[in-house]
């Protein structure tokens, strides 16, 4: 048994450190934990779910989807009402051959021709941004910086105008943040009310982009003009309107959330450890690949998934009941002793470095992993090119939130800009 009570809110208010000391007390434990669920109004509970912390656990369960099912729901703690699921459930949600069908049909955006065509767009993209960051000064790192070219760069792949960006950004904000009272406007509490209208925007919010998407692809259907919607909708296989809705949700929301985290997550490191930035700039590209590994596994953007078993099954000395509920706690994996040497040491030279933060190893595997690599190298070229001292100058206001470990605002500072 233990206090630690990953239900509760208050828990994930925590600093960071706490946390993570949390975990690490978590993961020394004979087997996982069981923690019960939260009755959320209007949504409902089940009995809770065990706690996967540990690597081999984590990594498992993630190759054994046969067992470890993401049907009904693997981006939410409770099963996903059929009210919610027509906006969030996405292929995420699903196991095999619902989820290789969209998967197949949706990886005509990451070929490696594509993702090569998208390389001048993205230095295009960042460019652009430290030109208006070095025009306007000191500021916001996530506003101004981090949190634009991940959202700049789907929407243009979906073929999403310009004057809509700044909707898509506001709308995950909410998805993202519905715990957040700075995004919702309404305290995180259980309460009928707050949570009823925490539904409403939560709702709101899905079903803005989901229209969005669903009017551009019927506008490209049978009138492709090369952008992604296009090749979604078109051809021997295509996405429905409600899979397009959903897919767009899911691509804009774990695409640009996560990435800019990455990235708001990495300047704070570089900046609280300079002997690693001393080190990546002093041989940037051949330093720059370990770095954003080392990034995405030490700030784990991505903190849990779902998975339910379709069967009674006993893993790592632990027996599970068919229908039983696990949290796939990747922050927890990514520091586990028995696979990082010093684990709480961020060290961008660190080889080998088999994190989890894009998921583990299996079907579900982040299909946007090289996308993200990419945008984050991208970036931070740009940004130690023109701008070599940059860097944060406060704590970061960190999200509210048990499933995306987000930074909201990072004041920074960067002397020295290049033209």
């Amino acid at each position: 048994m233990t206090d630690i009570d990953l239900s509760q809110i208050p828990f994930w208010a925590l600093p960071q450190a706490e946390r993570a000391d949390a975990f690490r007390r978590l993961r020394r434990l004979d087997r996982p934990v069981f923690v019960k669920e939260n009755k959320v109004p209007f949504v409902g509970h089940g009995p809770g779910y065990y706690a996967l912390v540990r690597h081999a656990d984590v990594a498992e369960a993630s190759r054994n989807a046969g067992v470890f099912s993401s049907e009904p729901t693997a981006n939410s703690i409770v099963d996903m009402p059929r009210w919610m699921a027509v906006y969030f459930g996405s292929m995420i949600n699903m196991d095999d051959p619902r989820h290789a069908r969209l998967r197949r049909i949706v990886s005509r955006a990451f070929t490696p021709r594509i993702l090569s065509k998208m390389e001048e767009d993205l230095q295009s993209a960042a460019t652009r941004i430290v030109d208006e960051a070095i025009a306007r000064g000191p500021g916001d790192f996530v506003t101004q910086i981090a949190a634009r070219l991940p959202v700049q760069v789907i929407c243009d792949m979906m073929g999403i105008p310009a004057a809509y960006h700044d909707r898509v950004l506001r709308a995950t904000n909410i998805i993202l943040g519905n715990a957040d009272s700075e995004y919702t406007g309404i305290e995180p509490e259980f309460k009928r009310w707050n949570v009823a209208r925490g539904l409403v925007k939560l709702m709101s919010a899905g079903r803005s982009l989901n229209h969005l998407a669903a009017r551009l692809g019927r506008e490209r259907r049978g009138n492709s003009n090369g952008d992604l919607t296009s090749l979604l909708v078109n051809g021997e296989e295509s996405l429905t309107p409600q899979e397009l809705g959903s897919f767009f949700i899911l691509l804009v929301v774990a695409g640009s959330e996560t990435t800019r985290n990455a990235i708001s997550h990495g300047l704070k490191l570089l900046t609280d450890h300079p002997e690693q930035r001393e080190l990546l700039l002093s041989d940037f590209e051949g330093r720059i690949g370990g770095a954003v590994e080392e990034i995405i596994r030490y700030s784990t953007p991505v903190i849990q998934f779902r998975r339910t078993l379709t069967r009674d099954h006993s893993m790592n000395g632990m027996d599970y009941r068919e229908g039983d509920k696990v949290l796939l706690f990747y922050n927890s994996a990514n520091r586990d002793e028995s696979v990082f040497t010093d684990p709480d040491v961020f060290d961008i030279t660190r080889h080998p470095n088999p994190h989890v933060g894009f998921g583990g190893p299996g079907p579900h595997y982040c299909l946007g992993a090289h996308l993200a690599r990419r945008e984050i190298t991208v970036m931070f070229r740009e940004l130690f090119t023109r701008l070599p001292e940059i860097r944060t100058t406060g704590e970061p206001d960190y999200l509210l939130s048990n499933f995306i470990n987000g930074i909201k605002h990072l004041p920074y500072i960067a002397v020295g800009a290049a033209p």
